[in-house]
């Protein structure tokens, strides 16, 4: 790796760090929220959910603004809208004010992912993007012990000091790549995008990949916790061997990463495609998923760590689009995809919610059968698209993008 593309790593590495930090921090701030301000459970829930909400509204514009003017300038500018939301985060009094920091956080982090995986594509050979962008992912990882170091108004504060810094060093050290813009006008741009999403193989590629990854963020930002608490033994110690399963995912999710990365580079060597390999370990990710549900005799912290491990290995398909799309796409073809990814969290979180609502609950506690019927009913959505992400093309056995098609 030259200098070049370490610089390219680092910096959009650290982007994305500081957009899983405020991704994940709701969790560790839920207990201060409620005993500060009195917020109960249905208005956490509403406020977790609005960061994937203004990470998504800012999905079609973001990747615009990235073909059009480039990762580099367009990740550090959109940052400090981050920057603000935190601070207004971190000084509200209100629900309301909180809304509104944590909807311009989800803003102001939504270019850091598809900026980085751009900018890989730029600096990177399609061959190695399954690992760069595995290793991107990886160093995501939240660091929750922060949270424990003082109260959280003084971490938000912290926490806008660090996404000031980062937003600075992506516009001071990130290579300038000239932008292929022509003649083409926000208007064109725009038509790119909505060839995007018409596109078949846009969405045969996508839609599976969308669905695994979306059911494995909204458990592990929300409700993967509350059915360790609901269905393991209840015994004293639930509470705490949850939270050791949650950071067990955490460090699979990191392995896993990684691993597959590096694993579906050697596999293409050898005559096996992304496409497919993707495809198999989202299958086992689906799988592993039903052993939970069903309360397969395995070890907990084997099953679990499966899941982490699995749970991003959809992550894969951005590295399949880039190779289907012509590159002046590729910004507006990853938006689009995180586009839907961050929507499905959304609607997932509140309908996992609604859900488990038709249960009564006993201190805030659903029995077992309910986490049981959400999970089964997340697992039938996933495998339709995994039928339709197998099934065979008139043309080949993955989907192709006509080069006709890059004129945008």
């Amino acid at each position: 790796m030259n200098s070049t593309k370490l610089r390219v790593f680092v910096v959009f590495a650290l982007g994305y760090f500081v957009s899983y930090l405020y991704r994940g921090v709701n969790i560790g701030f839920a207990p201060m929220l409620m005993r500060d301000l009195g917020l109960s459970t249905t208005d956490l829930g509403s406020l977790t959910s609005l960061y994937f909400l203004g990470f998504a509204g800012a999905q079609i514009p973001a990747g615009v603004l990235l073909d059009h003017f480039g990762a580099r300038r367009v990740t550090a500018c959109v940052m400090l809208l981050a920057v603000v939301g935190i601070l207004v985060y971190g000084g509200s009094h209100s629900l309301a004010a909180l809304m509104v920091g944590r909807l311009l956080i989800g803003v102001g982090v939504s270019v850091c992912l598809a900026g980085a995986f751009k900018a890989n594509a730029q600096h990177f050979p399609v061959s190695q993007l399954t690992l760069v962008n595995g290793l991107v992912m990886a160093v995501g990882t939240p660091l929750s012990w922060i949270l424990s170091l003082t109260d959280w108004r003084s971490v938000c504060v912290a926490l806008a000091a660090v996404t000031a810094a980062v937003a600075m060093a992506i516009g001071l050290f990130a290579p300038k790549t000239p932008e292929p813009r022509g003649h083409a006008t926000m208007l064109d741009q725009l038509k790119g995008t909505a060839h995007i999403l018409r596109s078949r193989a846009f969405w045969k590629a996508a839609t599976f990949s969308a669905l695994t990854q979306s059911v494995f963020y909204a458990m592990q930002s929300l409700w993967a916790s509350a059915y360790l608490r609901d269905v393991l033994p209840n015994t004293p110690d639930v509470g705490t061997r949850a939270a050791s399963l949650i950071s067990v995912m955490g460090l699979a999710f990191i392995a896993g990463m990684i691993g597959f990365g590096a694993l579906a580079r050697v596999l293409e060597r050898r005559g096996l495609s992304v496409y497919l390999f993707s495809g198999l370990t989202m299958v086992l990710f689906v799988t592993v998923q039903i052993a939970i549900a069903t309360q397969i005799a395995i070890p907990q912290v084997l099953l679990w760590s499966a899941y982490g491990a699995l749970g991003g290995t959809g992550i894969m398909t951005y590295s399949v689009l880039a190779a289907y799309f012509p590159a002046r796409l590729l910004g507006r073809v990853n938006t689009t995809f995180t586009l839907v990814i961050f929507l499905l969290i959304f609607v997932m979180q509140s309908a996992i919610g609604s859900a488990l609502g038709h249960w009564s609950s006993a201190d805030g506690h659903y029995p077992a059968a309910a986490h049981q019927a959400v999970w089964l009913g997340l697992i039938v959505v996933q495998i339709i698209g995994a039928i339709w992400y197998f099934m065979p093309t008139r043309e080949s056995r993955s989907p192709r993008v006509p080069a006709s098609h890059s004129a945008f």
